[in-house]
């Protein structure tokens, strides 16, 4: 067994990680807690300290389905684009009331996101009145959306 880090380990991490923050190191996003664990040699409880620390000092904001993300990034979740992008074409008329929107597997492969994502985004749609499905027929767009 190797021995354990030393008490504040995570703070060290911490450190190192906001100056590269601060030298623009990191503008497509924050490596991952296992590729930070093995470059610092330590575990991943270590790095998430690490990596909570800087979030509550604001250096760093968590996006869903993108990761860690220098603070103040435009990073949106990839479900919150795919929501956006289908609202816009309701709302331009390219999908207008009644047209029956394409298979989660069809935007799946259209936006190279997994079905989850789509069907998260179908669904808020869904939610807020602006689709609705027919069992084993589709989805389609509401009345005036």
């Amino acid at each position: 067994m190797t021995n354990p880090s030393p008490r504040g380990t995570y703070l060290t991490i911490s450190e190192a990680l906001r100056a590269r923050i601060a030298e623009g190191a990191y503008p497509d996003g924050l490596p991952s807690e296992a590729e930070i664990g093995r470059e610092f040699g330590v575990a991943r409880t270590t790095v998430r300290r690490a990596l909570r620390a800087l979030e509550e000092a604001g250096d760093v904001t968590t996006v869903a389905g993108v990761g860690r993300q220098v603070g103040g990034g435009s990073q949106v979740a990839p479900y919150k684009r795919i929501m956006t992008e289908l609202l816009d074409r309701i709302r331009t008329g390219d999908l207008p009331a009644g047209a029956r929107l394409p298979s989660e597997a069809e935007l799946s492969e259209s936006y190279g996101v997994a079905r989850g994502t789509v069907r998260r985004a179908v669904h808020e749609l869904e939610g807020a009145g602006h689709i609705h499905a027919r069992h084993g027929v589709g989805r389609f767009v509401g009345p005036a959306s």
